[in-house]
C-alpha cells in the first residue's frame, strides 16, 4: 500500500471524522497526523476486513479516546458548531444551535455517535454500520431514530 497515496486520499476523510467528534480543529489536526503514523508502524497488520477508510477511522477513534484520558477533560460542543444546515430544522424559525448541541449532548449512545459521524463526519452509512461492526441498514435506522429524538426534544423545548 502506497503510504502517500494513502495520506491524500484519506487525509480529509480522518480530519472531518475527528473534528466531528473533538469540536477543535487543532485537536483534529494533531489526532489525524497521529493516526497516519500509526497506520504507517500497523499497515502490515491490516487485514482488508473493512475498508481502509474504516480502518484509519477506527485507528483514529481510538487515538482520540486516548487523548482525551490523558487529558482528563470532556470535549465540550460550542454553539458555533451546530448541525444547521445539515439538519431538517430551520434555525431562523425558533431552533436555536445552543438547544440542539445540548440535546445531542445528552442523547444516549450509539445514537449520539451515529447522528455525529452521519451529520459532522459526512460518512456513509456503510461505513458507520462497518466502523460499529453492524449493517448500514442498522446505522440508517439508528440515524433515522437519532434525527427523530433530536427534532421531538427541540420541538418539545420550543413550545
Amino acid at each position: 500500500m502506497d503510504l502517500e497515496k494513502l495520506y491524500h486520499d484519506y487525509f480529509s476523510v480522518v480530519y472531518k471524522y475527528i473534528l466531528s467528534i473533538s469540536k477543535d480543529p487543532l485537536t483534529a489536526e494533531e489526532i489525524t497526523q497521529e493516526t497516519f503514523f500509526k497506520a504507517l508502524k500497523k499497515i502490515d497488520e491490516f487485514r482488508g476486513d473493512c475498508s481502509v477508510r474504516v480502518w484509519l477511522c477506527q485507528i483514529a477513534k481510538n487515538t482520540y479516546f486516548n487523548y482525551v484520558k490523558k487529558q482528563s477533560r470532556f470535549v465540550e460542543m460550542k454553539e458555533e458548531d451546530a448541525p444547521g444546515a445539515y439538519m431538517e430544522f430551520d434555525f431562523s424559525a425558533g431552533y436555536d444551535s445552543k438547544l440542539a448541541h445540548r440535546i445531542l449532548h445528552n442523547m444516549k449512545e450509539p445514537y449520539k455517535e451515529v447522528f455525529s459521524l452521519r451529520v459532522f463526519g459526512e460518512l456513509a452509512f456503510s461505513d458507520i454500520g462497518e466502523l460499529f461492526g453492524k449493517s448500514d441498514s442498522w446505522a440508517r435506522v439508528t440515524f433515522h431514530r437519532a434525527r427523530l429524538m433530536m427534532k421531538e426534544e427541540m420541538e418539545h423545548e420550543n413550545e
